[in-house]
């Protein structure tokens, strides 16, 4: 049972990693003015699902473990430990570690394709961490949470891929560099199950700091980028993305 449960948790973070990645090579294959199009697109359902596995899936399953042991006391040790995340996630950011650039010109990443590679690597390691988290926890969790990783993969692999194309690399190059930074997933997803299984009690607060991450993900970059421009019949298509985002989550 516990091989079962490793072998189904390496599978789905690598679905995560991996998943989104060749999506993202599917929307490089469309013109620019078409990828111009579908990558807001891409990022409203990313929204959604991140919004809904953080809010409806993740913090819940954290409470409800909780409760047993801290009664009325789990809802301020879960959101605590949100607070923190989110605060911690905003200095990882700083650092360059943890970020989402969905064009060729972002700021940052002018000088140098390093922060890139490492940066990305370092956050596909703590997404596989966290869907391994998820799957210890339930199988069904796990998969909605691999969904959610997936969906936002995929515009932050075409931000990447375009980052490199921008500073002279080849398609391949550039797609073996987002392979191999993809693969960290599989090493948070290995380095969670066996931290997890020499101190399971921080399970529950390894969920409410995955919530975090998805929610300052969504909302410190995915949200901004899609208030950029006028109102218009666009934006009724973000929301309604950003819902089918919410309702998948709920659906799984």
């Amino acid at each position: 049972m516990r091989v079962r449960t490793f072998l189904i948790a390496l599978g789905l973070s690598l679905v995560g990693g991996l998943g989104g990645l060749l999506l993202a090579s599917g929307v490089l294959l469309v013109k620019d003015s078409t990828r111009a199009r579908l990558v807001p697109w891409l990022v409203s359902y990313a929204v959604g699902a991140l919004l809904g596995v953080s809010m409806l899936r993740l913090l819940p399953t954290s409470l409800e473990a909780l409760a047993p042991q801290f009664g009325g006391d789990a809802s301020s040790r879960v959101f605590a430990v949100l607070l923190l995340g989110i605060l911690l996630f905003f200095v990882l950011e700083k650092l360059v570690l943890w970020r989402h650039c969905h064009t060729h010109d972002c700021e940052v990443h002018e000088g140098t394709v390093f922060p890139i590679v490492i940066g990305d690597a370092f956050h596909n390691f703590v997404d596989g961490a966290v869907i391994a988290a998820a799957v210890i926890t339930s199988v069904p969790l796990g998969v909605t949470t691999a969904v959610a990783v997936a969906a936002h993969e995929i515009p932050q692999e075409v931000g990447d891929f375009a980052i490199l194309l921008h500073h002279g690399y080849s398609r391949s190059r550039a797609l073996l560099l987002n392979v191999l930074s993809a693969t960290a997933s599989a090493l948070g997803a290995v380095a969670a199950f066996v931290a997890f299984d020499i101190v399971p009690r921080t399970l529950p607060y390894f969920l409410a700091l995955a919530a975090a991450s998805f929610l300052y993900v969504a909302m410190a970059d995915l949200i901004p980028g899609l208030h950029r421009g006028r109102t218009d019949a666009g934006s009724m298509r973000q929301i309604l993305l950003i819902a089918a985002g919410v309702a998948t989550m709920l659906v799984i």
